[in-house]
């Protein structure tokens, strides 16, 4: 007999997965240093492009994202046959797990690293393994490359690594690349590679070209200022980028992202000049909160890394009370956003209050 008061069950493993929670609270007024979002407004030329493109917003956008693959492919240089679009380097990197990994494989990661890769992988069925950072928040490739098994599929490296700001340089990456099972498809996310400074830190894309295993991801939602739009995308050998293309969601990026992106790449000048503000203002708040005595590591992103331990939940929320909200680990520490200078400043003038107190 068939009991009407059962419902649909999701899948039992959908359990162990948080709920989605919004980014930030409903504060108004506050500065928002909490989401790693650009303070500055779209780089010139790409909101005009953005309206004129949504004008056509009864109609489907291009699929294949075309305009939009043919000037990555020849602003980085790679076939075009290489590069696959999403909904963000998160959609794209969801599309990654479905294509590689099945029930019962492994996708390899740091932690704590980006809060999506556990999701994802849980998702998409396969198992996560998550393998603990260094004491100063970068990954340990030494102990990533001993977590490979013959069920490992994906390895995320995410570079420079949220939320720490850690990055790993040419040298110790190469080592690790060239360690890796060549059937392992290495992910080198670099959704923050443009604020970095250090010259040792490497491109992916570069390590890419001759290396059929690594996958590069991209953004334009942090240095280039579109996180609203949602437009990311990788660049990979085939098969990978075939896999990807056969896992995206159709139709996944808008018209309007697309248009906006390829108006985005065509203002480099601009870009150059508001990242090199950002690193500014990433220098002048490390320096600040160093003199008022906190532990902060540098950071080669567009944030900087507390690493608080217990007091985190209570600094963000005394960060929260003088009009600035920050993002809180419980337990670990608490990661900034930069901002735009005034927002720098009352995040600054919070942090040396709470200092006082402790």
């Amino acid at each position: 007999m068939i009991d009407r008061q059962q419902g649909p069950r999701p899948r039992p493993h959908l359990d162990t997965l948080p709920a989605h929670r919004p980014g930030r609270p409903d504060y108004a007024g506050s500065f928002v240093l909490s989401a790693n979002e650009n303070p500055y407004p779209p780089l010139p030329g790409v909101l005009e492009t953005a309206l004129a493109a949504a004008g056509g917003a009864n109609r489907y956008p291009d699929m294949a994202t075309g305009g939009l693959t043919a000037e990555l492919a020849r602003h980085f240089g790679v076939p075009g046959g290489h590069v696959v679009t999403g909904p963000g380097s998160v959609g794209v990197a969801q599309s990654l797990v479905l294509a590689m990994a099945g029930e019962g494989d492994e996708v390899v990661f740091a932690w704590r690293s980006f809060e999506a890769y556990p999701v994802l992988t849980r998702i998409g069925g396969a198992v996560p393994v998550p393998v603990p950072l260094t004491a100063d928040g970068a990954h340990d490739l030494d102990a990533m490359l001993a977590a490979v098994t013959d069920r490992t599929r994906v390895v995320f490296v995410c570079n420079p690594n949220n939320p720490t700001g850690a990055a790993l340089r040419r040298d110790e990456l190469v080592r690790f690349l060239d360690a890796v099972p060549a059937q392992v498809l290495v992910v080198l996310d670099e959704a923050y590679l443009e604020f970095a400074r250090d010259a040792e830190v490497p491109d992916g894309i570069d390590l890419y070209r001759d290396r059929p295993q690594v996958c590069v991801l991209r953004t334009f939602s942090k240095a280039y200022g579109l996180a609203g739009l949602r437009v990311g995308f990788a660049i990979a050998h085939e098969p990978v980028a075939t896999a990807l293309r056969k896992t995206a969601v159709p139709f996944g990026v808008s018209q309007l992202a697309q248009d906006a992106a390829v108006a985005s790449l065509c203002a480099e000048d601009a870009l150059l000049e508001r990242v090199e503000s950002l690193v500014g203002e990433r220098a002048r708040v490390t320096a600040a909160l160093r003199a008022q005595g906190w532990t902060v590591a540098g950071s080669q992103a567009n944030f900087v890394w507390l690493p608080l331990g217990g007091p985190s939940v209570d600094f963000a929320a005394a960060c929260a009370e003088a009009g600035v909200l920050v993002r809180a680990f419980a337990g670990e520490g608490v990661r900034v956003s930069i901002g735009e200078a005034r927002g720098n400043d009352a995040f600054l003038a919070a942090a040396e209050v709470f200092r006082k107190q402790i």
